[in-house]
């Protein structure tokens, strides 16, 4: 008892410290005489020729400059000593720190990947120190220690930052040197104290963790009339687990229809947070989601609901976030944060995509095209139809049984990543070189894909992994981390330039992972001798983007309520998600539906806990349709292709873009090919 006052005593102090400390921690304290003086001093030395980079690298260095920093005098001879006009040891300066950079990332990506290994795989309970661990940031405090150095503002000063506006209009006459020079410029644009990302980093992990551990049991589930619907030992993750049950059921006839009635009505209850807290993961309790009445065998008993902590995660996470702000001067908020800085897309731009698509009449046709199929009006849940893909003729458990046998064990599929590799055109020696710096391990949660940071390092693929192998949905999640892990390999190791690896954001990386994932049945032998393949796929490429949107879009409005109502309580904040989903919900999707307040775009778990990410899924499809398009038009190698465009790295999106498909971001070539395809299908 001793011992835990003493704790509560040092954190309550540390605190209070730390509180003091970001209080008191003023930027952009240097003088305008000072800077100006700085300015004409090092261009008096180094000539007017440099006067441009001069004067963006001693303005923005200003920016970051505080009191412990030292004083104006201090600021102009460190600006005047560090500032690099050689090009020569300008490149060494580069080349040096982009070494350094490799390796401090590339080591802080593996501490963390060792750190949350518990939580993140299928290593039995987690307990409370595997949280503190999981939860603890290595790198948090590293950004304070490269100001504290000086390391950070000698690169502001020599490697200055370029706006998006910027990179698009300069970037168009950039060589490669000039474009990794640029990314170094990007390295340093905040100086958010170590307290707070590391904050930022344990809310992160325990929200990551919320949703991990949000299964439902299946099998405990009752519909309307009390029936089971469900086999046993099938426990789905929300909301990934139950949708894809729910795209699975497609095949099933009337009982199919039933299961799918069944799953979204546990969804609504999850979104309007009225499950009961004790069904959740939970396999003793039998729960009917249409009257929410709960049993203990036959015996009804009371349970409490959960207590909006949905919407608590959520909020946690908006108020870190939004304690970042102030110490952001090119992205003083996380919207910004998130589409200017990380999307590189603005999001007044992406918002006004998305609403071009979801209130399109292809919309409209294709739901009609839809109901026709299904021989029944639209459900709500009807946004995952999944009748076009040509799998949803096939049933699923002969593909289960099947990747069983192929796949027992994670082992096994790492095996065979080369032999995969070389069915979608790799060489043997690039597919060997690609599979050997890929890892695969069996997920807790849905799955994911964890790039290295650093050459001599291996990317991690995560997926579910049931006790009898890998089934058809782990084999599918599989196949688009697998893609994401190929891009991240190849642009770690053969873009030319360390700051330029990767690809221009996150929406990028999910292009090349659906582009793996929509190729997973042809990998096992299928193949589609449809001569309308090509129209079904078009028009399930646009039922997806039209379903992800509306996501997306509640997600961006959800954003923009939180910044008005920065002192929303849970309650608050989840009446409010309810409202914005039935409002974008009635505007875009019930003229197609002919339902109204359905509240299931709010549904995601990426909303709570990946902040404003979900606008790369739609994004990242409409690049793969473009991708595609161009590699079907060229009569190209998949392979080849994918290589060719990775190599061009981490530009801007709309260069990446000309480079890659010699055309923009754009809706106009899916809606064309949806047009095209409802003309053929509906003419037979």
């Amino acid at each position: 008892m001793i011992l835990f006052a003493v704790v509560i005593l040092f954190a309550t102090c540390k605190n209070k410290k730390e509180e003091t400390q970001i209080n008191t921690d003023a930027m952009n304290i240097i003088n305008d005489t000072t800077i100006t003086g700085t300015i004409e001093k090092i261009v008096s030395g180094v000539g007017d020729i440099n006067r441009i980079r001069v004067e963006k690298g001693v303005n923005q260095v200003a920016r970051f400059w505080k009191a412990e920093d030292g004083t104006d005098e201090d600021f102009m001879t460190f600006c005047t000593e560090n500032f690099v006009s050689d090009t020569s040891k300008l490149k060494e300066l580069f080349e040096k720190t982009s070494y350094y950079f490799e390796i401090l990332f590339g080591n802080f990506s593996k501490m963390n990947i060792e750190l949350k290994r518990v939580l993140h795989l299928e290593m039995g309970e987690i307990s409370q120190i595997d949280l503190m661990f999981g939860s603890y940031n290595p790198a948090s405090h590293l950004n304070d220690d490269l100001f504290s150095n000086k390391i950070a503002h000698n690169i502001i000063l020599n490697f200055p930052f370029y706006t998006l506006e910027e990179k698009e209009e300069l970037g168009k006459d950039w060589t490669r040197e000039q474009w990794a020079y640029a990314r170094m410029g990007d390295a340093f644009t905040s100086r958010t104290p170590a307290s707070i990302l590391l904050k930022s980093s344990e809310i992160s992990t325990l929200t990551d963790n919320y949703i991990a551990e949000y299964n439902i049991v299946m099998q405990n589930l009752r519909d309307k009339e009390g029936n089971k619907l469900f086999e046993n030992d099938l426990k789905l993750i929300s909301h990934w687990g139950l949708r894809d049950e729910l795209k699975s059921n497609y095949s099933k006839g009337d009982t199919g229809l039933k299961r799918q009635e069944l799953i979204y009505e546990v969804m609504k209850n999850i979104v309007t947070q009225n499950i009961p807290k004790d069904v959740i993961n939970n396999e003793e309790l039998i729960w009917n989601p249409y009257t929410n009445k709960v049993f203990r065998g036959d015996e009804e008993i009371t349970c409490e609901r959960e207590p909006d902590t949905r919407y608590e995660h959520l909020l946690n996470n908006f108020r870190v976030l939004k304690e970042i702000d102030e110490f952001s001067p090119y992205y003083p908020t996380y919207i910004k944060r998130a589409f200017e800085e990380d999307l590189e897309l603005r999001q007044e731009f992406v918002e006004s995509l998305f609403i071009e698509l979801v209130s399109s009449e292809q919309a409209k046709k294709t739901g009609q095209f839809i109901s026709q199929r299904l021989g029944r009006p639209l459900q709500p849940f009807d946004i995952w139809y999944d009748g076009f893909k040509m799998r949803s003729s096939i049933n699923e458990d002969d593909l289960t049984r099947k990747l069983q046998a192929k796949y027992p064990n994670v082992q096994a599929y790492e095996r065979d990543i080369s032999s995969l590799l070389v069915k979608l055109g790799f060489t043997n020696e690039k597919a060997n070189e690609i599979a050997s710096k890929i890892v695969v391990e069996g997920a807790r949660g849905a799955g994911h894909a964890w790039g290295a940071e650093m050459k001599s390092e291996k990317a991690h693929l995560r997926t579910r992994m049931a006790a009898a192998g890998m089934d058809y949905k782990g084999y599918n999640i599989a196949m688009h981390e697998l893609g994401h892990n190929v891009e991240q390999t190849i642009t770690l190791h053969d873009v030319d330039y360390y700051m330029l690896k990767g690809v221009p954001n996150t929406a990028y990386t999910e292009a090349m992972a659906f582009m793996f994932q929509t190729r997973d049945l042809e990998l096992m032998g299928i193949r589609n001798t449809n001569p309308d393949e090509k129209y079904y796929q078009n028009l399930d490429i646009f039922w997806g983007l039209y379903e992800i949107m509306g996501v997306s879009l509640v997600d961006m409005s959800v954003w923009k309520w939180l910044y008005e109502n920065p002192e929303a309580t849970p309650e608050q904040l989840k009446n409010q998600v309810v409202i914005i989903s039935k409002e974008i919900w009635n505007k875009y999707y019930a003229p197609v539906f002919g339902v109204s307040d359905s509240p299931i775009l709010g549904i995601y778990s990426h909303m709570i806990a990946y902040p404003l990410y979900l606008s790369a899924y739609p994004l990242g499809h409409l690049i793969q349709f473009q991708i595609e398009e161009y590699i079907k038009n060229n009569n190209a190698n998949f392979a080849t292709e994918m290589q060719r465009m990775l190599v061009t790295g981490s530009i801007v999106p709309q260069a990446w873009m000309l480079e890659a498909v010699h055309a923009e971001l754009s809706n106009q070539p899916m809606l064309k090919a949806v047009d095209e395809a409802l003309n053929n299908l509906n003419n037979r």
